[in-house]
């Protein structure tokens, strides 16, 4: 099948089954309701906020850390504990706050969708809402209107539509009805089509619902969004490698020294404390900041990768 803009006002009608004059029936509309569902951006697997700031806690470098912090406080060193709680806080306050960002683009993506939309049923104009569309519904365009579906336009008069949430483009585009035979247009140059998410802002139009919920183009980026998978990053793999070797050594350190220790008569608690400040030791001095750097870096680094549409979706 062609696609949308390709096809004439009377090829669309009859390929959507619909009158230009009186609209969908209410017959019709139940059943189309029943098999698209609702107009509505689904949300699923959104992470709860308290799962995000947890993660903030299970990096091995960021568990090191507390355990070195702890550690500190036994040997009564108790700046150097307060100084690496302060920086492990810190890199949690700025993971959290921008993954739990991340994680609110879909209700960006959801507040664009209009509430209302005016639409011809049974020969009646009629004001419903928006989640209540389907194919074929015939929808009148007003300026200042939000636009709640993708449609092919039937009817534009000077009719201009700014489309900066999808395109990018900083100017309304004017629109027509005409059909348009070049394959493979990008969304800026389908003249003749206007898509959810999208404001006209001047003139006035009719257009029929050719797509509702995640078949429309915004639904399409909701889809990405939700479904792009965390990838360890090579930053995050060499942290791992890194904080496994820490830990590793610092074990073997208190293992040996306890057992030398021990063999030589010490006492055991003066041996535990021996060992233990000796695997401290292990830890460079510095590995707190470098760590909270790092970790920052991957925060961002994975946000920008998650949400590649973020900054659009919260306009």
């Amino acid at each position: 099948m062609k696609a949308w803009y390709q096809l004439d006002i009377e090829q669309t009608l009859a390929e959507l089954k619909t009158d230009l004059k009186n609209g969908l029936s209410i017959v019709e509309v139940k059943k189309r309701q029943q098999e698209y569902g609702p107009n509505q951006l689904i949300e699923r697997g959104i992470k709860n906020p308290w799962r995000i700031l947890l993660d903030q806690f299970t990096e091995l470098m960021v568990v090191i850390l507390v355990v070195a912090a702890g550690i500190s406080v036994l040997m009564h060193e108790t700046t150097d504990a307060i100084v690496i709680l302060i920086i492990v806080v810190l890199n949690a306050a700025l993971g959290f706050s921008q993954e739990y960002r991340a994680e609110k683009a879909m209700a960006a993506l959801k507040r664009l969708s209009a509430p209302r939309v005016k639409v011809r049923r049974e020969g009646h104009l009629q004001e419903i809402s928006a989640s209540e569309l389907v194919p074929g519904d015939v929808i009148q365009l007003d300026a200042g209107d939000a636009i709640s579906a993708d449609c092919r336009l039937v009817e534009a008069i000077n009719l201009r539509v700014l489309e900066a949430v999808l395109t990018g483009e900083s100017e309304a585009v004017e629109k027509h009805t005409h059909p348009i035979a070049a394959q493979n247009l990008p969304l800026g140059d389908q003249r003749n089509m206007v898509f959810m998410g999208t404001v006209t802002t001047y003139g006035r139009g009719v257009a029929v619902v050719v797509r509702t919920g995640m078949q429309t183009e915004l639904g399409k980026i909701a889809d990405m969004l939700q479904s792009v998978e965390q990838e360890s990053t090579p930053l995050q793999k060499r942290l791992k490698q890194l904080g496994k070797g820490l830990a590793l050594a610092a074990l073997g350190i208190v293992i040996v020294i306890f057992t030398l220790g021990i063999l030589r008569g010490e006492s055991i608690r003066l041996m535990f404390m021996t060992a233990i400040g000796m695997a401290v030791a292990v830890i460079p001095e510095g590995l707190p900041a470098v760590v909270t750097i790092a970790l920052a870096f991957r925060s961002t680094t994975h946000v920008a990768t998650q949400c590649p549409d973020s900054q659009t979706a919260s306009r």
